[in-house]
C-alpha cells in the first residue's frame, strides 16, 4: 500500500466515521425532541403550580389575619376576665365588711 492509497483509505474511513457520528447525533436529537403535547402538558402543570402557589399564599395571609384577630380577641377576653375578677374581689371584700359590721351590730344589741 503506497502513500496515496493510505491517504485515500484514511480519508474514506474518517468520512464514514463523520457520517456515522452525524447520523447518531441526528437520531439522538430526533428521539429526544419534545413533542407539542409534552410542551402543552408542561405548560398546564406550570399554570396549575402557579395557581396552587397563589392559593397557598392566600391561605397563609388568611391564617395570619385570623391569628391576629384571635390574639386580639384573646387579649380582650383576658382583660375582661381580669376586670371581672377584680370586681369579684371587691364585692367579696365589701361582703366581708358588711358581715363584720352586721356581726358587730348584733353583738352590741
Amino acid at each position: 500500500m503506497n502513500r496515496t492509497e493510505f491517504i485515500v483509505t484514511t480519508a474514506a474511513i474518517l468520512f464514514v466515521a463523520f457520517l456515522l457520528g452525524w447520523f447518531a447525533h441526528w437520531l439522538v436529537h430526533r428521539f429526544k425532541r419534545v413533542s407539542q403535547a409534552d410542551m402543552d402538558q408542561l405548560e398546564k402543570m406550570s399554570q396549575e403550580l402557579h395557581e396552587a402557589e397563589e392559593t397557598r399564599d392566600q391561605a397563609i395571609t388568611y391564617l395570619q389575619q385570623r391569628e391576629a384577630e384571635l390574639t386580639n380577641q384573646l387579649a380582650q377576653t383576658e382583660a375582661e376576665l381580669s376586670a371581672a375578677m377584680e370586681g369579684l374581689r371587691e364585692a367579696r371584700s365589701d361582703a366581708e365588711e358588711m358581715r363584720a359590721h352586721v356581726e358587730r351590730m348584733t353583738q352590741q344589741a
